[in-house]
């Protein structure tokens, strides 16, 4: 039985947002954190993978859908690189962290004092990749949940990097946010959960040095481009809900989105 968790998600390479998080004295005195996948594809892989790596014991990693592409690009595969980051990121990790990554579990079940067994996800319990909306469609819900065991009564993914807590026919779902690429608001948001209930939270941080540590950190050619438009939540709420919907079976892509969509 574990007992308060704290749930992080979609760091997607920025260290010192994650740094900001790991510093919350509710994050620092979690008896666990899990970090539902998406850990460095991003302009600084290496350096959160090893942070991540140093929390030992007291992390659990989820694999998303950006660490496995970010193995089979290591390994040569031939895969479409979903941005100009993925790729590089890839370049840049060590034989250790493709292994790493490479053995990371999804998902994760665990037994939380005041939930019972808790599924720890990025996109659903069966997919690292499809997509769920805090408005998806309850047939949709359905769909997705329909391998997970019915005393099963939490689940907690990431993916589509808006925060939200809702009940899907008595199932409680948890999306704590993103750490490195918000959409809605900046800062490093994540979920806390602790004797049965979940609160989610956002760690404000300094952008402007955020973007100045991750440019002074990182060889990624588009580095300032790329903090500056994720760091600063450039992407909306309302963009990515616009975005993301389509691809929860709802209906054909809105012929007036922006032209920079988000990532997930």
């Amino acid at each position: 039985m574990v007992g308060t968790v704290a749930v992080l998600s979609d760091i997607h390479g920025v260290l010192p947002v994650l740094d900001a998080v790991l510093a919350e004295p509710r994050v620092a005195a979690a008896d666990l954190i899990v970090v539902t996948g998406d850990h460095a594809s991003g302009p600084q892989p290496t350096a959160v993978l090893d942070r991540l790596l140093s929390l030992g014991e007291r992390a659990v990693l989820v694999r998303g859908n950006a660490d496995r592409e970010l193995v089979a690009l290591a390994r040569g595969a031939a895969v479409d690189p979903p941005d100009d980051v993925t790729p590089w990121a890839a370049a840049q990790l060590s034989p250790a962290h493709v292994e790493l990554l490479a053995g990371l579990p999804h998902p994760v079940t665990l037994d939380v004092d005041g939930f019972g067994p808790v599924v720890f996800c990025h996109a659903t319990p069966r997919s690292d990749e499809e997509v769920v909306l805090v408005d998806s469609r309850l047939e949709r819900w359905e769909e997705v949940f329909a391998g997970v065991a019915g005393e099963t009564r939490t689940v907690v993914c990431g993916h589509t990097h808006m925060p939200f807590v809702r009940l899907v026919d008595r199932r409680l779902v948890v999306n704590p946010g993103s750490i490195g690429m918000p959409y809605g608001r900046p800062g490093g948001h994540w979920a806390l959960l602790d004797g049965g209930a979940v609160t989610l939270h956002r760690t404000p941080v300094d952008v402007e040095q955020a973007i100045a540590e991750v440019v002074a950190d990182s060889a990624y050619p588009l580095r300032h481009e790329w903090a500056d438009h994720h760091l600063r939540a450039r992407a909306g709420d309302v963009d990515a809900l616009l975005a993301f919907g389509p691809r929860d079976g709802r209906g054909r892509p809105d012929p007036d989105l922006p032209d920079r969509q988000p990532r997930a």
